[in-house]
């Protein structure tokens, strides 16, 4: 009967045993967590006292005033640049509304000159014109005191005739202004009167009178010759070369 309860005991079909703590779980997660605790203060003294040996926190601080000190300077040479940026933009901007003032008086100054000379053309043209006007000594009754003529193009010649009539309280002209082109044609004399004929011409004191003669082709025009007309009688005749 023994052997029998001790085989029981010892097999496995022995009864199964419980064993309990007569500790509470409360008390135990405490000891736990106190335990947990000692473990990190431990670890967080080593570590401390592994940088201390080793120098690491002295030099940490020691840099990281330096980085300090560096990020000062850094902002203080940062403002002293924007402080310049900002001037030389300022004197860029003043610099920029100064040339474009000049720039407008100088446009200003050449559109003026260019007026000036455009007067000053007008002025020598109205001069010789009226030099033209002077009667020559002894010289009365309608001439021609001004003939010239211009190739604007190899196919149009403009030409103006000045006709005067001297002579104070003169009776007024009527006649005809006759035009006669010369120059060569591939080579061979020619010569053309203006394409509408003699022109109608009233001249008390003065008269200017104008057109464009049409040069054909292969033909080069060397010179101009005005006649002054009054029935069959010439009055007055001038030739021009070119």
């Amino acid at each position: 009967m023994r052997f029998r309860l001790l085989r029981r005991r010892l097999t496995i079909s022995a009864p199964r045993m419980a064993v309990r703590s007569a500790l509470p779980w409360p008390f135990r997660w405490a000891a736990l967590a106190i335990v947990f605790g000692f473990c990190a203060a431990i670890g967080l003294w080593a570590f401390e006292f592994g940088k201390d040996i080793a120098g690491l926190e002295k030099g940490s601080k020691e840099e990281l005033m330096q980085l300090r000190s560096v990020v000062a300077d850094l902002r203080t040479e940062l403002d002293k640049v924007r402080g310049e940026r900002d001037q030389a933009q300022s004197i860029a901007n003043t610099a920029g509304t100064l040339v474009t003032t000049e720039k407008a008086s100088y446009e200003k100054l050449a559109a003026q000159v260019k007026q000036l000379e455009v007067d000053n053309r007008s002025l020598r043209d109205d001069l010789g014109f009226f030099e033209k006007l002077i009667p020559a000594a002894g010289n009365e009754g309608v001439a021609i005191r001004g003939l010239q003529a211009e190739l604007q193009n190899p196919a149009a010649l403009k030409w103006q005739v000045l006709v005067i009539q001297a002579g104070r309280n003169a009776a007024e002209f009527n006649g005809r202004l006759e035009l006669t082109f010369t120059g060569f044609q591939n080579g061979k004399p020619w010569s053309a009167p203006l394409a509408a004929g003699p022109q109608d011409i009233k001249v008390r004191q003065y008269g200017r009178v104008e057109g464009t003669f049409e040069v054909p082709a292969q033909v080069v025009v060397k010179g101009v010759v005005a006649k002054v007309t009054e029935g069959s009688v010439v009055r007055s005749t001038q030739t021009i070369r070119l």
